[in-house]
């Protein structure tokens, strides 16, 4: 299900006792000094064996027994997907599977239990709206890389490389290939040439490439945008494009991967 929809649901429901609802948000990273050990593990299974705990001591068997029907439907998610894990995982359940939802995400989350009436939703209204649906748009002179990306997650990668000869922009096919403007076969008259081309034809090019940005940010929902690359290149991307645009970074990472670009622009 989609995460806006997913998050509208959760907000209208209301369960009554014994059938509560499971929230766990359960930090994975293993880049986190706190995790080296898979401490995870060992934080998941005391946060099970609490509730058991606490509903055994009430004497509450009915509503034990719906958390203890949550618990089975839990572990085996994390069985299946142990080897597999990324930052976090986020998990709303009820015993009777009215609500059933375990996404994998490369967020690090606060590890917390709740088992109530209503979901805890705090952790994922904040990464919704730290991470919304967005796109990065690296631009480098002839070539434009495109990030889709939401939850600090990449969705889609799209390039687009400028044909020189019929000044009409291309999605890239397969591996990619030195720009005119570097590598060894280019000589210093060549990169010359092309910067003086460049120079004259820029605000050109850029007006053919924008409106198709503009259409994957409509196409793609997105809430905001992020233009990375050499201040002159970066501003004349922006000006020619209608969707607004969130933050320009003057840093051109068109050829750094995808993961260090989401840092750049999320700093985590």
């Amino acid at each position: 299900m989609e995460w806006n929809s997913m998050l509208e649901r959760l907000e209208k429901i209301q369960r009554n006792s014994p059938s509560k609802i499971f929230t766990m948000y359960l930090n994975t990273d293993p880049s986190d000094p706190e995790q080296q050990g898979g401490e995870w593990k060992i934080h998941f299974k005391n946060g099970m064996r609490n509730f058991e705990q606490y509903l055994e001591k009430d004497n509450n068997k009915e509503e034990l027994q719906h958390f203890q029907l949550v618990k089975q439907k839990v572990e085996k998610y994390i069985r299946e997907y142990e080897q597999h894990l990324m930052r976090g995982i986020i998990l709303f359940a009820t015993a009777d599977e009215e609500i059933w939802f375990a996404e994998r995400v490369q967020i690090r989350l606060e590890t917390s239990f709740s088992w109530q009436e209503t979901p805890e939703l705090g952790q994922l209204k904040e990464m919704m709206s730290q991470y919304p649906k967005a796109g990065i748009v690296l631009v480098q002179q002839d070539e434009i890389k495109i990030i889709d990306t939401f939850l600090n997650e990449i969705m889609e990668k799209i390039w687009y490389q400028l044909d020189i000869d019929t000044d009409d922009w291309r999605v890239k096919q397969g591996p990619r290939k030195a720009a005119p403007t570097s590598g060894a076969g280019s000589s210093n008259l060549q990169k010359e040439q092309f910067a003086a081309r460049f120079k004259a034809n820029k605000q050109r090019w850029y007006k053919q490439i924008a409106p198709k940005i503009d259409k994957l940010a409509k196409n793609h929902h997105w809430e905001e945008i992020y233009i990375l690359g050499e201040a002159d290149e970066a501003n004349e991307m922006k000006a020619q494009m209608n969707k607004n645009v969130t933050a320009l970074i003057q840093k051109n990472m068109l050829d750094h991967e995808e993961t260090k670009v989401l840092k750049e622009v999320y700093g985590s």
